[in-house]
């Protein structure tokens, strides 16, 4: 097959045409939240009530976000890709992490990315995690998109099961 007569989810990785750049900017996002600057000189102190509780509140949210994102990878297993383009052997799993959240790891790395934030007290990491949750629902409409034209019983899970974040978004 040439160039030109590639199938679109075949195509090189540097047109995006399978989401490679979103990954890019996913990670460049994660980075930005556990190594990116905490706080800004002159901020408010961290104004929350439970201030000395943070460092447990904030554990306890890591482990449950890195439970669900660890979940999510084991259940999809030779289906995981790190790309949002659903693997041409993909299968819909709906079982497992993913009858809870349709994007376990997703919603797991922001749990865990929320704790992180509440661990640290840092207003500005709070921020970060507030713009990689926009970020991956962007990303995860891109992928349900995709999905959808894969599965044709997509659009029910989709009305059955919560996006990122279990029982709440």
């Amino acid at each position: 097959m040439s160039h030109e007569q590639a199938a679109p989810d075949h195509k090189p990785w540097w047109t995006g045409s399978r989401g490679e750049w979103l990954v890019v900017a996913q990670v460049a996002l994660i980075g930005l939240v556990f190594l990116g600057p905490r706080k800004v000189v002159g901020e408010p102190a961290w104004p929350f009530p439970f201030r000395r509780a943070c460092p447990v509140v904030g554990g306890v949210l890591m482990v449950l976000g890195g439970a669900l994102l660890v979940a999510g990878l084991v259940r999809l297993g030779r289906g995981l890709t790190p790309l949002p383009y659903p693997k041409d052997d993909a299968r819909l799993v709906q079982t497992g992490p993913f009858s809870l959240v349709r994007h376990p790891m997703y919603g797991g790395g922001l749990v865990l990315a929320l704790g992180w934030a509440v661990y640290v007290q840092g207003w500005l990491t709070l921020g970060y995690v507030l713009a990689l949750f926009v970020f991956l629902d962007a990303k995860s409409r891109r992928e349900e998109r995709w999905l959808a034209e894969r599965f044709p019983e997509y659009a029910a899970y989709q009305r059955r099961v919560r996006k990122l974040i279990p029982f709440v978004w």
